[in-house]
């Protein structure tokens, strides 16, 4: 399968939350319980800004920034344990799921010969239950990078980095990078990577996410295949 004409698109690094999971918003509902629990006057509007970060980088942003006092570290770690406990709970009453399609569009992938990586905001604690709990990685994925395992969530490309070394992809050129928030995109866009899609799914607008660099936007995962096919 080819990506940008040229390059054969070896290796593909797609979000897991809004982009091949759909999990509701769950994640979103819970990190603003938690902040405001731990003393944020956040709004709505103030979460969207921090949609595919780090969620640790995200409460301690939304602390400094609507919170009375600079939080201490202690803070921030106690209301991202908090995060995590209410999302567990959230997933427990409504479990999250892939998309459809994304299987069966993984396996076309993986058919053609490229490598499937998930990347997320979570660290390894939430997102290793979630992955389970829908049968991944299993035959489907190659690897998963969470954001605590490298030095800066995104926008950074650390993850797609390390993405491509767990792979064995040397050329960014060969990657593709799949995304339903902005800052997917700018991950993908800092990386080099040859295709940078945003991906409908998320809820974030057309409007939106078209304003941010990319290569292409999609309904979903699910057009992938399609895609790199129509570019060979």
């Amino acid at each position: 399968m080819t990506g940008n004409g040229t390059s054969p698109i070896e290796l593909a690094v797609l979000d897991i939350a809004g982009t091949t999971v759909q999990e509701h918003g769950l994640v979103y509902e819970a990190l603003l319980d938690a902040v405001r629990d731990g003393g944020a006057q956040a709004a709505p509007a103030d979460i969207a800004p921090w949609m595919g970060a780090d969620k640790r980088e995200a409460v301690r942003a939304l602390l400094t920034k609507h919170g009375s006092e600079r939080p201490s570290e202690d803070d921030v770690e106690r209301v991202h344990d908090d995060f995590r406990r209410r999302l567990g709970d959230a997933y427990a009453r409504r479990p999250p799921a892939p998309y459809p399609g994304v299987p069966e569009a993984l396996e076309r992938l993986r058919g053609a010969g490229v490598r499937i990586a998930l990347s997320t905001g979570f660290d390894r604690a939430v997102a290793d239950p979630l992955l389970d709990s829908i049968g991944w990685p299993g035959d489907l994925i190659d690897t998963v990078v969470c954001a605590d395992e490298v030095g800066q969530g995104r926008p950074a490309p650390y993850m797609i980095f390390r993405a491509m070394e767990t792979a064995g992809v040397r050329d960014v050129a060969r990657v593709l990078v799949a995304g339903d928030t902005v800052l997917d995109l700018q991950a993908g866009t800092n990386a080099g990577a040859g295709l940078v899609v945003g991906v409908l799914t998320g809820g974030v607008s057309p409007s939106v996410l078209g304003a941010v660099r990319h290569t292409h936007l999609l309904p979903g995962v699910a057009q992938l295949p399609s895609l790199l096919h129509g570019t060979d």
